[in-house]
């Protein structure tokens, strides 16, 4: 069945709307994201402290690697800053992963279980 091109549509899809709201992504560096997902935990919560406190005060230490989760889904620009810092999704447990240089296989059970976990932001002092 042919349907009628509506040239009076006002929906216009997502890149019309980015050149319209003038809301243009930063430029993932890969490079970076790839040096980034080999630092150590510690490096890497020094550098999330500094560069994003917001996401440090998030961040969950489990076993060596960082995660960070959010209630809602987040914008775009958070998911590229995610990115190039080194994290990737885990669709499974709902959360931001950075491996900290330990990638490993993926397991069915709750890491935090076998490995415990805390938050940075927690035991720092006020």
């Amino acid at each position: 069945m042919k349907t009628k091109k509506n040239s009076d549509s006002e929906l216009k899809n997502r890149t019309a709307q980015q050149i319209e709201n003038n809301t243009e992504l930063p430029k993932l560096d890969l490079a970076k994201r790839i040096r980034n997902r080999s630092l150590p935990t510690d490096t890497l919560l020094e550098l999330l402290h500094k560069e994003t406190p917001r996401f440090w005060e998030m961040a969950e230490v489990v076993g060596k690697w960082v995660w960070i989760q959010f209630d809602d889904k987040q914008p775009p620009q958070v998911t590229v800053t995610l990115s190039q810092l080194g994290f990737h999704w885990n669709n499974r447990r709902q959360a931001w992963q950075h491996p900290c240089g330990e990638i490993t296989d993926s397991s069915n059970f709750d890491p935090r279980r076998k490995y415990g976990s805390y938050f940075p932001a927690d035991r720092q002092a006020a």
